[in-house]
């Protein structure tokens, strides 16, 4: 029994300590960006994917009904309608496997990432699956028709695969941070 309570203790201990070096490893920017495609965006040097969502790819095309439609045009368009001149900002941490930055932009006060969802230009990814309930149940963008989820599509025409943005496993981040502190770096 006092091995768990003591077990216990020491996890929520790194749960705290994990929780402090998110929040210092919280990256803020703020500015005018340019629109890469349905769910990435460049300001300033960085490139940030939206974190938790998930658009159609650039040379994607979906269907509503015998129409045939370029839906990963459409997204890129889409967010960039959602930008529009506001400032955008963007706040988050970590980066995926392609150096973007995984971040939640907000434009004009509204969450980007959340506003493609519930606008049926993108897919929850980790994140967001009231707003994608909303899309599906309105029959919004991309479900107004049918189409390949965009990681299925990745995988079967170029093969870049990309994991959900989930919260990542506790444990797992402070074992990285801890070889990151070992190593010197």
């Amino acid at each position: 029994m006092r091995d768990g309570a003591l077990a216990a203790a020491f996890l929520g201990l790194l749960a705290l300590i994990v929780s402090h070096v998110d929040e210092a490893n919280r990256i803020s920017l703020a500015g005018d960006v340019r629109v890469i495609d349905g769910d990435t965006l460049a300001l300033a040097d960085e490139r940030i994917r939206l974190k938790g969502i998930d658009a159609p790819e650039l040379a994607q095309t979906c269907r509503d009904g015998e129409t045939v439609y370029a839906c990963g045009e459409k997204a890129k368009t889409a967010l960039a309608a959602l930008t529009g001149s506001a400032q955008v900002e963007c706040s988050g941490h970590g980066h995926d496997k392609y150096a973007r930055l995984l971040a939640t932009c907000v434009a004009g006060g509204r969450d980007l990432n959340g506003a493609m969802v519930r606008a049926g230009h993108a897919v929850a990814f980790g994140d967001y699956a009231d707003e994608e309930r909303f899309a599906q149940a309105e029959r919004r963008g991309i479900w107004a028709g049918t189409f390949d989820p965009p990681d299925h599509w990745r995988r079967q025409h170029d093969g870049m695969e990309e994991a959900p943005h989930t919260k990542e496993d506790m444990i797992s981040r402070l074992i990285d941070r801890a070889k990151g502190w070992f190593s010197g770096v």
